[in-house]
């Protein structure tokens, strides 16, 4: 038996076998032998979920060896991307063709495939998750035979792998939608927190992208916002802050504490009241809580499993630290979240139940439908994605 931990180190596993495919061809062979074996098979990539997506008993397939981009066109903005390359090492080849990424999160150590198969995303009223770019892909299925889909081929199992949860198959390569390489200013402030939910429109609608961090205990937000701009880089970067230069090189951000996080995805409507009803709480029952609570936008789409599915988005995020109990506070927040419609980010911690999330994506029954007809002996499910097939009780 091999052992396996994420990011954090707060998520472990036993898998009979760890491999670490070098090419399509031998995550092929992987499948098979794991079918043969009647093993499962789960895939990793930067291990920076902290949800339970990736353990298993079964096979585990690292894909830290299928890096790099295969071709990007900056005339049909189409980036064709290995899956385990990693979103920080996307910027310069990117960037020597002249596109960039849509957008990305504040860290860019995740593989770029685990981001796509979760609904990562960074911030910005008009911007979508990385899902929501994907164009196309190649995916290894159960039976080890490769299918390629895309909007126009085997349409439905292309809507299902947009957001796919590593349920479907391997993805061995992916096409995602890019734009012209650009440049960021970014400002970061201090403001007092209620004038920042005031002004929620007007600051998320003044730039490209706008966040705000809020510390229990505190009565002001740090406010950072990043504009697109003609302006040079100027080299050194400056501090986090007072950056300025490519969109890459400004978006992702330094975190190096270990923690766990929760993320809830609430109409844009109910926002600040969902932040209000969360401080009241934080103030009342977790008065020593050290870490801060993030408020980014994000635009409505139409991926299945999307956390902004036909609705225009607030994510709203909870952290503790990994030397902590985090259940009593995640609970609590997960209580309020739910009372806002809340929908859970799928790479981070939720308590929710299959019957909950059918409530939640009117596309559910349909995912797991197309899911089942490519997989129908659950190869690609381990026991946390078992808990949420429908019917099962959580």
């Amino acid at each position: 038996m091999a052992e396996w931990s994420n990011w954090s180190g707060r998520i472990h596993a036993a898998p009979h076998t760890i491999l670490a495919p070098g090419s399509e061809d031998e995550i092929v062979q992987a499948v098979r032998g794991a079918a043969d074996r009647g093993l499962s098979v789960r895939v990793v990539g930067a291990a920076h979920s902290h949800s339970p997506l990736v353990p298993t008993d079964g096979v585990l397939l690292d894909l830290a060896q299928l890096t790099g981009v295969v071709h990007a066109d900056g005339e049909t903005l189409t980036a064709r991307l290995r899956p385990g390359t990693r979103i920080a090492d996307l910027g310069a080849p990117l960037r020597a063709q002249g596109v960039a990424l849509l957008n990305q999160g504040d860290i860019d150590r995740q593989a770029i495939a685990g981001a796509v198969a979760t609904g990562t995303h960074g911030t910005g009223s008009a911007l979508r998750n990385l899902s929501a770019g994907l164009l196309g892909a190649r995916i290894v299925q159960a039976d080890g035979s490769v299918q390629e889909c895309s909007a126009q081929r085997e349409p439905e199992l292309f809507e299902a792998a947009r957001l796919n949860l590593g349920g479907l198959g391997i993805l061995s390569e992916l096409t995602l939608r890019v734009r012209p390489a650009y440049r960021l200013q970014e400002k970061m402030w201090l403001e007092p927190v209620d004038a920042v939910l005031d002004r929620l429109d007007e600051l998320t609608g003044a730039t490209r992208h706008f966040e705000f961090f809020w510390m229990p205990g505190s009565d002001r937000a740090a406010c950072k916002s990043l504009a697109e701009t003609d302006a040079e880089p100027v080299y050194p970067l400056a501090e986090e802050g007072k950056r300025r230069g490519w969109s890459d090189e400004v978006l992702a951000n330094h975190r190096p504490d270990k923690h766990s996080e929760m993320e809830y995805s609430i109409p844009k409507e109910h926002g600040a009241d969902c932040f209000r009803a969360l401080r009241e709480m934080l103030h009342r029952d977790f008065p020593d809580l050290a870490w801060p609570l993030e408020y980014r936008t994000l635009a409505a789409d139409d991926v299945w499993l999307s956390t902004a599915y036909r609705r225009e988005t607030v994510t709203l995020s909870v952290h503790q630290g990994v030397d902590q109990d985090d259940e009593p506070l995640f609970r609590a927040c997960e209580a309020i979240f739910r009372g806002y419609a809340g929908r859970p980010h799928w790479g981070k911690v939720h308590f929710q139940s299959a019957d909950d999330l059918a409530g939640l994506y009117p596309r559910w029954a349909d995912w797991w439908r197309v899911r089942d007809h490519w997989d129908p002996e659950c190869r690609f499910l381990n026991p946390h994605l078992q808990a949420l097939r429908p019917g099962a009780r959580g």
